[in-house]
Formats: C-alpha cells, structure tokens, sequence
C-alpha cells in the first residue's frame, strides 16, 4: 500500500481523499497548538511515499536526501519557503503548494483587520467587556474614516505586492470610494492596466497613503522592506497592514513606531519570528494582532486539504502535479530515474 506522510494533522476533507484513494495516511502530530519533533519528521520522511507537510515544518536537504525513494512534496500552503525547493529540483522532487484558493478570504481578512484598526474593534470590545461603559461621549474611541466619512475627503489606500491577494484587496476598495495607489516592481504593466490602482513608487507610496497594505511575496528584497525609514515616510495618522509574511516588517521598528507614534496604528496577522512576537508589541494598544488566520474560512482551508491531497496523489502516481512549484523538474534525469526506481518497485 501506498504511504503517505502528513506532517500535521489537516482538514478532514484532505484526510477522507487520501483515504478513498487506498493510501496508508501516518500523521506526525496530532495536537493543533505543537509542531513536529525532527526526529518524528526524519522517521515520517523514511516511512512514506510523499510528504504532505506545512508552513510550519523545515524541509531541508538533509531531510529530502533520508529517503531515496520519496517521489514528492505537497505543501499545504500558498508560501513554500519553509522547502529547500532548490534541493528538491537537484534531487528530482517536485514540490507543490495549494494557490489562489485562499485570494478572497485572504483579501477579507486583510479589510477585516484594516477596519479594526482604524475604527478600534479590539479596543471597544474590550471596553464594553470590562465593563467600563458607563455613558456615550463625543470623545470615546476616536478612530479613523475609512470612506471620506466626516470630512468628505477620499482616503488612499496604498498596496504594496500587486499579486492576486493584492488585486483583491485593491478591488474592495471601491465600496469605501477610496483611491488605490500601488508598487510592485515585478507588476508595474498589470497595475497601470487594471483599472483599479494607479502606480506610485514606493517612497510616494508611503508618504501619500492613509493605509497602507502588505501583500508581497518574501524574498532577499522584501525582507524588512518596511523598516524604520519605510515607517518615517508614512503619515502620523496611517495604518499599516500584514497579511503576507513577517519578516517583509522590522518588527521592532515597527514596536518602535507605534509607541513613539510615528504612524497611528498597525494590524498584523504574521510576525517576523512566528509565534514569537516582538517584545512590546502585545503591549501596544494601537496594534490589532491576530494569529495567522488570513486564509481560515471552513470553506477555504477544506479547499486548501483538498488541493494538498490531490497534489500529493499526483505526486505518488508519478504524474505531472497540477499546482508544481518547481515544473522543471521533469523534464531532470533525476526526476525520470527517481520516479521509474520508486514506481517500478511498488
């Protein structure tokens, strides 16, 4: 029989496929709050056919080399950075991952968490549960327009990463009447055709945006692309906004800014060393922070099972993955010979 190695457990809709499919499904950690034991990992990757791992587990080298036999790798995530893909092509894995799925439910929680922000959500709530209500006044919790509101004047919402979550993003802004501006080097031609934004490069970007919205990818370029000088463009009245990774904010610059106010708030659903927080940021009450949970929807992270597995599956009969990260790793000797050894011995 068929194995197949899951990192931690997934949404049973993932599970009930792999199940239907004939396949003997190991899982390295059961509890939804603990990673896996590396040496639970390295056994699981010895055992198996293919890995379906997570975000949350460190594929490298080393880990890919313990089992010739491995015919690939399912991420059940959009990102892929916690793979050495690089490794994986070299020794002829394809590696998959579970896109567009999670465009629109990202994008919600994006809005969700700017409108916290702005009109103080997490603050109010705690107010009223506290107890600390005890009559209206025209000066509690002052927050800020999203739509021209009070004063009639448009706001700007500046996008940095012009992806799909980003195009998303940048379209919910027509409810608000707000104006679009957006940078993404790699992107400039989509952004001037779409419509929707209007191109700015990053500097007027910064200085010019009431929010500001991350939804780049995370490379050596966007590693602390928002960092202390990024924080001292921006207007003492904005918002920033983290929907994408971590680390594309200096975390402490950021501690810094929202206490010395340098910008009127932030909102953050990663953080640079995940689940570590910055120290002083939980303290800040200007920063709403939640816990990763841009793309968890029922729906969405069913979908996203669904995808992994079926990625997986793929993987494991030798064909072409539909949502391959790394394609060229077919056409690879390493590939063939890999793949004619493992399936010949089934």
């Amino acid at each position: 029989m068929s194995k197949i190695f899951v990192s931690r457990r997934i949404p049973a809709a993932g599970l009930e496929m792999l199940g239907r499919a004939g396949v003997e499904v190991r899982i390295g950690q059961e509890r939804e709050d603990a990673g896996v034991d590396p040496r639970v990992m390295l056994d699981g990757v010895r055992w198996c056919d293919v890995l379906l791992s997570l975000l949350t587990e460190p594929v490298d080298r080393a880990l890919l080399a313990a089992n010739p036999a491995l015919r690939g790798v399912a991420n059940y995530a959009v990102g892929f950075n916690n793979i050495d893909v690089t490794a994986a092509t070299e020794l002829g894995l394809p590696v998959s991952n579970t896109p567009d799925v999670l465009t629109d439910t990202s994008a919600d929680l994006t809005w969700a968490l700017l409108l916290a922000a702005a009109r103080r959500i997490p603050e109010a709530h705690e107010y009223m549960r506290a107890g600390k209500y005890k009559l209206w006044g025209p000066n509690l919790l002052l927050g800020a327009d999203v739509s021209p509101g009070g004063n009639g004047v448009r706001k700007v919402l500046g996008i940095v990463g012009f992806g799909r979550i980003g195009a998303a993003v940048a379209r919910r802004a027509a409810g608000f009447d707000m104006d679009v501006i957006a940078y993404d080097p790699h992107a400039r031609a989509q952004v001037e055709s779409s419509g929707i934004a209007r191109w700015a490069d990053l500097d007027d970007l910064l200085a010019r945006s009431d929010f500001v919205s991350l939804h780049p990818l995370l490379t050596a370029e966007t590693r602390h692309l928002i960092d202390e000088t990024a924080l001292r463009r921006m207007k003492p009245s904005a918002i920033l906004v983290n929907v994408s990774r971590g680390p594309v904010v200096d975390e402490a610059a950021l501690v810094r800014a929202l206490r010395e106010h340098w910008i009127a708030g932030a909102a953050l659903d990663v953080f640079e060393n995940e689940p570590a927080m910055a120290p002083g940021l939980a303290e800040c009450e200007n920063a709403v922070i939640v816990p990763h949970i841009a793309s968890a929807s029922i729906g969405t992270r069913d979908r996203m099972a669904t995808m992994a597995a079926t990625n997986a599956l793929a993987h494991l009969r030798g064909e072409r993955a539909r949502n391959v990260v790394n394609a060229g790793v077919y056409e690879g000797e390493a590939y063939r010979a890999r793949i004619s050894r493992t399936i010949a011995r089934a």
